[in-house]
């Protein structure tokens, strides 16, 4: 079939006709079903390419629905091509959109998605329609190699991918005065004169909505702003891990970061010490997110990094959090007291403060006060009084608390017990009848209490006020729609095993899940993250180990006996779940000390 299409085929586009034939043939339609729908649509010759017409009537192959992405897949593999799905992440568009003009790709409904030095990859969706295919290889001196792609991804990308270059161009047009270098490696260029990018220039505009509009499309965490000295980067975080998204040209990259600067009410002149800021924007499908922005001085520029908050996440249940039933029931036990420290603590980016917002959120009814203290605000919530600390006026947490306890609070958020003036403010909270909740950057959570001693902080203070402490982590969940069930004592994954759950006799579940990787994870196996978690109760006989100045390691056993589970066996019933893998968990637990009880 592939060398008919390639060769000898007449030069036509694919008929609605066809496709429903083809479809019977290969078991995907029901016979009657694909002859009453041609009937109805015999003279059908509209614009919509028929595979997205017949993707609009959910038609089901077994339990799966016939969606777009499937059926282009199908498509490929029938007439003998490759099936490429587009990720505008991967795709350098400044370099593919060099091969035929947008007009060229426009017309014969084709969109260039990769450039070599030999070869030119076009996306199509037309296999039988190869007429520009010899213009295309004279024009670009290049061999072509058809693909087949989602046709309304080629509509759609053939508008963007073109659109953006254009505003990188526009944007460089006159950008001969701005090099991109900072005085670390100052660049003159005798004879070069011009004016740096204007920030409000439509094509940086343009430029800087579409990345953000990307990001959140994408489900990024973080967006990375980063010059070098030939080319700007821009890479996004995703489910934890950074992806280099596009190459820009340095001048339009300072252009986009003074742009970012001005939407959050920054210092746009100032470029030798770090900022702040933070700005509000709205998805396409009218969802509003929140930016933190930071600036970094560097050698080539300023660095800029934008965390995105989505305020969805503070209506999520614990559940979806990654709670298990044992973890909330122990969990509110510690918040559900009128009075008392509660801990979470665990490194930056393992989900503390979504795990206290979301926490706040359940506890903040009408009847109470509840106050926080930032560095910096995270995400704006209306239900609490939220004050930022400020150091450049000596604002600090241990100052804010003080405040703060002249405002009749009921529950008080610190963002971080970082010394022992804020550690005492928090202890003094709790001694005068508040609920105190905060974060503590230690490994796990019996750690924290050793942490709090060599701070300073009195046993017997601890004692009277400490509800108890839950250290947490984040990992990458495998996607639901291509996990891979491995056959148990079949896998290289044994040894791993033993590493997770040792010192604990915990025997292999039956069903443990690999990642694969499909369109919808964009090929990665994964999609989302969940948490795990280690919840410590302060009960009467970890007390009395604490007055005794015990260590963090006979804490910690007695908090076994008394149903604590460590990170790593919480993490190893998520993998026993189908939740996420082995490997996840060694990466991001610390292994269960030895002679932990069993």
């Amino acid at each position: 079939m592939q060398e008919a299409v390639k060769a000898g085929s007449i030069e036509r586009r694919l008929v609605l006709g066809e496709l429903l034939d083809w479809l019977v043939e290969d078991g995907l339609a029901d016979p009657e079903v694909a002859r009453t729908f041609k009937k109805e649509r015999r003279y059908y010759r509209g614009a919509v390419h028929p595979l997205a017409v017949v993707a609009e009537q959910k038609w089901k192959s077994g339990n799966k629905v016939l969606d777009l992405d499937m059926l282009s897949q199908w498509l490929a593999k029938r007439v003998g091509f490759e099936y490429f799905p587009i990720d505008p992440l991967k795709i350098d568009f400044t370099g593919v959109t060099e091969v035929m003009s947008s007009a060229y790709a426009t017309r014969f409904r084709i969109l260039p998605v990769a450039v070599t030095a030999k070869e030119a990859v076009i996306a199509t969706a037309e296999p039988y329609v190869r007429e520009w295919e010899p213009e295309i290889a004279r024009m670009s001196r290049r061999a072509i190699r058809r693909v087949i792609a989602n046709p309304l991804d080629i509509e759609r990308y053939q508008v963007e991918f073109y659109n953006l270059a254009k505003s990188v161009k526009g944007a460089n047009k006159n950008n001969t005065g701005g090099s991109g270098l900072s005085n670390f490696e100052q660049l003159v260029e005798l004879g070069k004169i011009g004016d740096k990018l204007d920030a409000n220039d439509v094509h940086v505009v343009r430029i800087v909505d579409w990345l953000c509009e990307y990001a959140f499309e994408q489900r990024a965490s973080d967006i990375h702003v980063e010059p070098r000295r030939e080319q700007g980067i821009v890479r996004f975080r995703i489910d934890g891990v950074l992806h280099q998204v596009y190459q820009i040209p340095p001048g339009v990259l300072a252009a986009m970061t003074s742009r970012l600067k001005i939407l959050a009410r920054m210092d746009v002149v100032e470029k030798r010490r770090p900022q702040d800021g933070r700005m509000k924007t709205r998805t396409a499908e009218g969802r509003d997110i929140e930016l933190r922005l930071s600036t970094l001085p560097t050698a080539f520029g300023e660095k800029l990094v934008m965390r995105i908050f989505d305020p969805e996440v503070l209506v999520r249940d614990f559940k979806e959090l990654g709670f298990s039933e044992d973890d909330h029931r122990r969990w509110v036990e510690m918040t559900d007291r009128p009075n008392g420290i509660v801990l979470v603590t665990g490194p930056t980016g393992s989900g503390k403060t979504t795990t206290l917002y979301s926490t706040l959120k359940t506890l903040a009814t009408p009847e109470v006060n509840v106050c926080t203290i930032e560095d910096p605000i995270e995400m704006v919530e209306p239900a609490f009084n939220q004050m930022q600390v400020q150091h450049q006026i000596d604002l600090g947490f241990a100052d804010g608390v003080r405040a703060l306890m002249r405002q009749d609070p009921d529950i008080i958020m610190v963002g971080e017990i970082r010394d022992l003036e804020t550690a005492e403010m928090a202890v003094q909270s709790a001694l005068t009848g508040h609920l105190v909740l905060s974060t503590l950057h230690t490994n796990d959570a019996p750690s924290a209490v050793t942490r709090l001693l060599e701070l300073g902080v009195p046993a017997y203070l601890l004692n009277a006020t400490l509800n108890g402490i839950m250290a947490q982590r984040l990992v990458r969940m495998l996607c639901p729609h291509c996990k891979q069930k491995i056959e148990p004592h079949r896998t290289e994954d044994e040894a791993a095993w033993e590493a997770l759950v040792a010192p604990w006799k915990s025997n292999r579940p039956g069903e443990i899940y690999k990642p694969v990787g499909c369109l919808e994870c964009r090929m990665t196996g994964y999609q989302g993250r969940i948490g795990i978690y280690e919840t410590l109760l302060f009960s009467p006989s970890i007390k009395e180990l604490v007055s005794k100045q015990a260590s963090a390691q006979a804490i910690r056993e007695q908090a076994f006996r008394e149903g604590m589970k460590p990170l790593r066996i919480s993490g190893a019933m998520k993998v026993a779940s189908g939740l996420t893998t082995v490997g996840e968990i060694l990466k991001v637990a610390p292994p269960v000390r030895d002679g932990a009880v069993r």
